[in-house]
């Protein structure tokens, strides 16, 4: 969340940041300004009263001893009177305290001062592309991974929904062999560039998913496996994750680091929860936008000053799975317009899918599929989450910085070895990097059907 310092101090400049976000929070803001004003005179309130009734209890005794009882009396029946407003102004204050903290987790991240300005998705920026000077010769028409993985027999469509729902998928035989594979790769890959693997629990608390932001903004987005109120959640609820970011950033939540122990590197994979995804038209097809898929996170934690080196570090850590590939891709910034919630800068690493000719991918035709959202989040989730460090025991703690960056999406990266892989029989060219991973497997050349009808055919 924003500082309420820097909120207080800088109204004008929370505002445009979030304007051009393209977020509308001036109501919001307002409230935020009149509830900390109201809290701050409270406060400056029971300063007073606390002191007066010091002042008055002080007095008691000496009146007592010299023999003043009535004004004695008069200065207990003020102390009593004293206490009874201080209780009345310091109980408003706790719940303006607590409406205000509730108001912050609802305010944006302001976008840093280096990201271009733009209304949303369609003004962002191209930073460069890499790997399309030397392009391995495709077939004439290249087909969809969606098609060829059922005609090889390792993407079953049908069982996925059957077993599971729209928007599930089995990867079966090859199929799943190249997601393991991946996998393994991506893990052996992030450990060279000196992460500590983390195998983090799949469900998390309410507590977890507020800290990096996914609550109370994205409820509907979530899935919510165990909940005692089905219009709101209590700390006890429990979600499926939707992104390891989740857990492992909340590894260190309300505690405090020592700057010896930064930068923090970790990796985790895990498999991946969304309500969202598969409710986007087109993308609806295929594995590109599923309920479940499996994904390698990264997760940095670093002092303040040390965080846009670190960024853009984290981004060439996710680029060098695609080289190792060689896959070819390119490095999207994202405008004002379209960070997310939490984010104050991001860089989007898109791989290239040839099979389908849209007007946004490049010369070749072709699309772009996001892997990887490289994101700096500064102080926001670490002032939600109470993740903090000092240099040394003695000095006073301050907010880190987090950063994240999928390492990567792994059902976007098989779509785009099925498609930029494929050769004119109809069979995949297993990259070179991956044989180790597939037991020296070079060509996926497909399996024979289960069943006595064969899916979507005779």
């Amino acid at each position: 969340m924003l500082s309420r310092q820097f909120v207080r101090e800088n109204p004008e400049v929370v505002r445009e940041a979030l304007a051009n976000k393209g977020v509308d929070v001036d109501l919001n803001l307002d409230r935020i300004l009149d509830i900390d004003e109201e809290w701050r005179e409270l406060k400056s309130r029971g300063d007073d009263l606390r002191h007066e009734r010091n002042e008055v209890s002080s007095t008691i005794g000496e009146l007592k001893q010299a023999g003043e009882e009535e004004a004695a009396q008069e200065a207990i029946e003020r102390s009593q009177e004293l206490k009874s407003e201080l209780q009345e102004v310091e109980e408003r204050a706790d719940e303006l305290e607590a409406e205000l903290e509730e108001s912050l987790l609802e305010l944006p991240q302001i976008p840093h001062e280096s990201v271009p300005v733009g209304a949303d998705e369609s003004e962002n920026v191209e930073r460069r592309r890499e790997g399309f000077d030397d392009l391995r010769e495709l077939p004439d028409d290249v087909e969809p991974h969606y098609d060829l993985g059922e005609e090889l027999e390792i993407l079953d469509f049908e069982r996925g929904a059957k077993v599971a729902g729209g928007g599930f998928y089995v990867a079966k035989g090859d199929g799943a062999r190249l997601e393991h594979a991946l996998i393994q790769f991506m893990l052996d890959v992030h450990r060279e560039q000196g992460y500590e693997d983390v195998f983090p629990p799949i469900p998390v608390n309410s507590a977890s998913m507020r800290g990096t932001g996914q609550l109370p903004k994205f409820t509907e987005d979530a899935y919510r496996v165990e909940g005692t109120n089905e219009d709101a959640y209590d700390d006890d609820d429990l979600w499926l994750l939707p992104t390891a970011e989740v857990p492992v950033t909340n590894l260190h939540r309300d505690e405090i680091l020592l700057g010896e122990d930064l930068p923090l590197k970790y990796q985790a994979y895990t498999p991946n929860f969304r309500q969202e995804a598969g409710e986007h038209g087109t993308e609806t097809r295929g594995i590109v936008r599923v309920h479940q898929f499996n994904k390698v996170e990264m997760v940095n934690f670093v002092r303040p000053d040390e965080s846009g080196e670190r960024f853009e570090g984290l981004v060439d850590e996710a680029e060098a799975v695609l080289r190792r590939l060689e896959l070819p891709y390119r490095i999207l910034e994202m405008c004002t317009g379209d960070l997310g919630f939490t984010q104050a800068k991001k860089y989007d690493v898109e791989v290239w899918a040839p099979a389908d000719d849209m007007d946004e991918g490049p010369a070749q035709g072709g699309r772009w599929l996001e892997v990887s959202s490289v994101s700096n989040f500064e102080d926001f989730q670490a002032r939600r989450a109470g993740i903090r460090y000092r240099e040394e025991h003695h000095e006073s703690a301050e907010y880190l910085h987090t950063l994240n960056g999928s390492g990567l999406a792994v059902p976007r990266i098989v779509v785009a070895i099925l498609e930029y892989y494929q050769n004119d029989d109809g069979t995949v060219t297993v990259p070179e990097a991956l044989r180790p991973y597939m037991g020296g497997t070079e060509v996926i050349e497909g399996h024979d059907a289960v069943g006595e009808t064969k899916l979507g055919g005779e």
